[in-house]
Parts: C-alpha cells; sequence; structure tokens
C-alpha cells in the first residue's frame, strides 16, 4: 500500500493502477482488519463512484489537488446523506442535511470519501474507550489503547486503511492518537478551518486537522481545508498560503524547550533520554535549543477542563430526546424525556464532563471556577506568545508516555486527563501545533515529538516538521 500522495501518483501515471483500483485495494483492506473497529461504516457504492470521476477528471487533464487521495472522516464531522454520531447513542440513527465546508473542499479538489471513523464519544477521552460502538484497537498490539479522541483517524491511516484521515483537536485529540500509533497529526491554529459541520465540544477550542504517513500530504490537505467561510465567523482573514509549495527549511533557527515540562516526574525516562538526544543532534546541525521556564504547567488541565466542560454544558443541551436522535422509550412526558433520555443516551464520560461543566457555571461557582480558568487561559496564552517572539518553535514529548494498556486509567479519571498535559498549552493558547514521529522507544511503540509556533505560522511549522523528520 501506498504511504504517500507522491507514491500514489507515481503508480497512477505509470499506469500500475487507477483511482478505482485503489479505491478497492483500500475497501479490500478496511474488511480485512474489521477487527481494529476503525470504521463505523464504510462508503462503498459513493467512495467507488468519487474515484470513477476522480479518474475521469485525471485523464481529460484536469485533476483535483487531491486526486489519488482516499481519506477517512470522523465520526464528528457531516457529510450530506450519510450518517454521523458522534459515536454516541444519543445520535442513533441521524443523517447529516448537509456537508461540513471541510468535506465540500476536499470533494471539489477530487478526494474519496471512504467512510466515517470511530472516535471518543463526541470528542471526549485520551484513549478511545468511549465510543458507544466499542473500542478501537491500537494497529501493533491489540491489548493497547491507539488514543484518542480521532483514534479510528490514526488507526486507519497507522493501517494502511486509507492514505489520510480528518480527526478534530480540543485538546490533543489529533496529536496524541497520531504519537500512539506512529503517524503525523496536525492541530492548525484556531481561526485557521472551518468548524462549520463539526459537531461541537468545546467551540472556543475545537480545531480540524489532517492525520498523515507524512509532512507533504498534511500540508497538502490543510492547504484545501483552511480559509474564510460565510458559515463560520471565528475564521481568520490571514491568507492560506501555499503550504505544500514551501516545505524547504533553509537556514537555522531557535527553538525552546519547556524546562519544566522535560524535568516531569511523570515523563518516561526514555522519552526523556530520546528528547535530550534530538536536542542534541539540532545543536550540532547549528541550531539553538534553549531551556525556558513555563510556570503553569501545573495549571493547563485543571484550566481546560473548566472551560471545555463548561462549553460542552452547553453545546450537548440541544441533544434532548425531543428534535433529533435517540429518544428513550420509558418517556411519557417532557421531563421524562429529558431525563430518560439524556441517562440513557449519552456515555459515562460524557455525562460526567456535562455535569462539571454544569457545576462551574452554576450560580455561586461561576466566579470560582470559570471566570478563574478563563484568567488563567490568558496568562498561559501570554506566556506562550511570548516564548514564541524570541524563538521560533517550542518542542517537546506529544506525551508522557507510549500507548498504555485498555482499563489502565479506568478508576482514575484525573490520571486519564493527565495524558493530555502537553498538548492542551496549544489549544489554550490557540497556536499550531504538530506531532511527528521521531522517537525511538526501547519497547518498540510509537511515540511523537510535537512542535508549536506562533499564529498562522503553520508554514515554517511546516517546513521545520518536514525537516526534522528527514534528520531523525
Amino acid at each position: 500500500m501506498y504511504r504517500s500522495l507522491a507514491e500514489t501518483r507515481q503508480a497512477l501515471q505509470s499506469g500500475k493502477t487507477n483511482i478505482v483500483e485503489l479505491t478497492r485495494t483500500y475497501l479490500q483492506s478496511i474488511q480485512e482488519h474489521s477487527h481494529l473497529n476503525a470504521f463505523l461504516e464504510v462508503f462503498t457504492e459513493d467512495a467507488l463512484r468519487q474515484a470513477a470521476m476522480a479518474d475521469q477528471k485525471r485523464q481529460a487533464g484536469n485533476p483535483g489537488k487531491l486526486s489519488g487521495m482516499v481519506i477517512g472522516l470522523k465520526d464528528n464531522l457531516c457529510y450530506k446523506g450519510h450518517k454521523v454520531s458522534a459515536s454516541s447513542k444519543i445520535l442513533e440513527g441521524f443523517t447529516s442535511l448537509y456537508s461540513a465546508t471541510v468535506v465540500e473542499r476536499l470533494i471539489a479538489e477530487d478526494a474519496v470519501i471512504i467512510g466515517r471513523l470511530n472516535c471518543d464519544e463526541f470528542a471526549m477521552g485520551s484513549s478511545n474507550e468511549n465510543s458507544a460502538f466499542g473500542n478501537v484497537q491500537h494497529p501493533l498490539d491489540k491489548a493497547l489503547v491507539p488514543g484518542g479522541s480521532s483514534g479510528g483517524s490514526a488507526v486507519a491511516v497507522a493501517a494502511g486503511l486509507c492514505l489520510a484521515a480528518l480527526g478534530t483537536d480540543t485538546g490533543g485529540s489529533i496529536r496524541q492518537p497520531a504519537s500512539f500509533c506512529g503517524v503525523v497529526g496536525l492541530k492548525p491554529t484556531y481561526g485557521r478551518v472551518s468548524r462549520w459541520g463539526c459537531i461541537a465540544y468545546a467551540s472556543s477550542f475545537d480545531q480540524i486537522g489532517p492525520i498523515t504517513n507524512n509532512v507533504d500530504d498534511s500540508a497538502l490537505i490543510l492547504e484545501v481545508i483552511a480559509g474564510q467561510d460565510e458559515y463560520d465567523s471565528t475564521l481568520s482573514t490571514v491568507p492560506v498560503q501555499e503550504y505544500s509549495q514551501n516545505l524547504a527549511f533553509k537556514g537555522k533557527t531557535k527553538i525552546a524547550y519547556l524546562k519544566d515540562c522535560l524535568e516531569s516526574e511523570g515523563l518516561d525516562p526514555a522519552i526523556r533520554a530520546s528528547m535530550e538526544a534530538l536536542f542534541d543532534k539540532l545543536r550540532a546541525e547549528g541550531h539553538i535549543v534553549e531551556p525556558v521556564n513555563f510556570p503553569y504547567l501545573d495549571y493547563v488541565i485543571p484550566a481546560y477542563y473548566v472551560l471545555t466542560t463548561a462549553e460542552a454544558s452547553s453545546n450537548l443541551s440541544r441533544y434532548d430526546g425531543i428534535h433529533f436522535g435517540y429518544r428513550s422509550k420509558r418517556a411519557i412526558d417532557l421531563e421524562t424525556t429529558y431525563k430518560y433520555s439524556r441517562t440513557e443516551g449519552f456515555g459515562k464520560e460524557v455525562k460526567r464532563r456535562i455535569m462539571l461543566g454544569t457545576f462551574v457555571l452554576s450560580a455561586g461557582y461561576y466566579d470560582a471556577y470559570y471566570s478563574k480558568a478563563q484568567k488563567v487561559r490568558r496568562l498561559i496564552r501570554e506566556q506562550t506568545l511570548a516564548t514564541l517572539k524570541e524563538y521560533s518553535f517550542i518542542i517537546g514529548p506529544t506525551t508522557p508516555g507510549t500507548a498504555f494498556p485498555f482499563g489502565a486509567h479506568a478508576n482514575d479519571p484525573v490520571k486519564m486527563y493527565l495524558e493530555d498535559i502537553y498538548t492542551v498549552q496549544a489549544n489554550l493558547a490557540g497556536i499550531p501545533a504538530i506531532s511527528l514521529p521521531a522517537i525511538k522507544h526501547p519497547s518498540g511503540l510509537p511515540s511523537g515529538v510535537q512542535l508549536m509556533s506562533a499564529p498562522f505560522s503553520e508554514t515554517e511549522l511546516l517546513s521545520f516538521a518536514r525537516y526534522l523528520s528527514a534528520l531523525n
């Protein structure tokens, strides 16, 4: 199976295959790897129809930018005429009435949409153990979690079930599973990619991005899906650059790493050693790599979970058993319709976060929790941007460890939340970040290196990420 769009296009140009046959190969691979539980639904007929149209355009000499790319969608991205459930029972049987802006842009450039991918329910989780449709299996070891919430997306790419996938990242949900599965995961700047058609978890944090096998494919997908959209007023007017045409990194640069992060007791010693070795390699190449203080590391997780659960409490209030989706058979009046439908339709983790969010927004606690968390968020953003004025990038591990066993944190939600400790900073600050499979752990499991950069500096981030991938 081809691991990049460049390889795929070489095979297409040489006549070894065509897009229809390529799509059939992926469909066969999905069937053979159904035990991974990555796909909730495969769009066989639609995918083959799109592939045939893409072949016709290619033969006519006017292929789209993504011609030859077979892509899966996380199950919280709307696709007109297809089911979407956010991996939740509460949206059982719901068919989308429109397509997300990102989906329309992919199709317009001849991408083939092959199916919808399993994820943590409403994108709430770091392990893909919260889906109403069962756990996604790690492609290397069925006893280990693939990461979350975009676990199905990362597994599908890592296992060769599609060339690329879209995920969403609220606090690390693209980068963390990318790290665990050994693929590339990109979270763009908040406001770079339209959220129209993305089922919301926390609206001021959510961002759609690609999961791929290499930086080049991530750059091209971002180039296609980024930019202004009349349906999303939070989008920036900063022009979208041709990321795929500006991937050559030149010169030397200054890179910071968070001293508090690398010295954290929770960091796997082997990952720490790998990071230090990478710093030495970068210095040997002539780059400046220096430690910086980040005094808010202990506050990123509390601030993140106060704010995101508050937004989730508001966003998920629409799922009430009345307007659409699941309705309890025990409902006999308005009150029981709300009570039983939401109790039966939502999973344990979603209910936990809704209740936490409702609590921090309630009278008497709003100022004590929500208002303080917003102030902390501002401090984190200011500190992060101050660092990025002096340094081009912030580098560090994506996750504190490699993939852990299923059930390892089942009885300790706080420990599970701490899996996001290195990724939530980018979401709180609204900056772009990417995870690269650049650490060779002694266990043989993948682990990622994370790069963060200033807002809307995706060109620089992607070019250095590509350079770092080649260096390693």
